[in-house]
């Protein structure tokens, strides 16, 4: 990315509601060709998407929830990854090194909810579950710190 694709995804970032005009002042250039570059950023992944950013509380979800899993390999693993697709309370699932299989990242209503998902869901599939209750959030983001501009492009 060049400078000015990273101004845009930046500023994307920040206010992803952003009208072309807003972007094409921060780009510094006129706002076709600004829509061209969100265009090509979109075509080439960097965009890979547009959303809302909701609030966890106000969305029925503030239980933040981290689980440490170790799933066998093999046909359970492969059970595991197909199962994991229907789980809309996970946010995040990292393999990960060590003695865990994965890191799972769930955002759920409340307690009996973690206590149906982990019986009825993560049980039977998982050899172990380690689950970690956030009972505060310092900091939550989805921005990502953008690389410094290329200066070969």
């Amino acid at each position: 990315m060049d400078e000015i694709d990273r101004n845009i995804t930046v500023a994307l970032q920040q206010d992803g509601s952003a009208g072309l005009a807003e972007l094409a002042k921060v780009a510094g250039l006129s706002v076709s060709a600004t829509a061209e570059r969100v265009k090509r950023l979109e075509e080439r992944g960097v965009i890979r998407g547009w959303r809302a950013d909701l609030d966890p509380v106000h969305a029925g979800c503030p239980l933040l929830v981290h689980l440490l899993l170790a799933v066998g390999a093999g046909k359970e693993d492969a059970a595991f990854r197909r199962a994991l697709k229907k789980w809309d309370q996970v946010l995040e699932c990292h393999a990960v090194t060590g003695g865990w299989t994965y890191l799972l990242k769930l955002r759920l209503a409340d307690l009996a909810a973690l206590e149906a998902f982990l019986q009825e869901e993560l049980r039977p599939l998982c050899q172990r579950v380690e689950t970690l209750l956030a009972y505060a959030t310092l900091k939550e983001t989805a921005i990502l710190p953008v690389a410094p501009a290329d200066p070969e492009e």
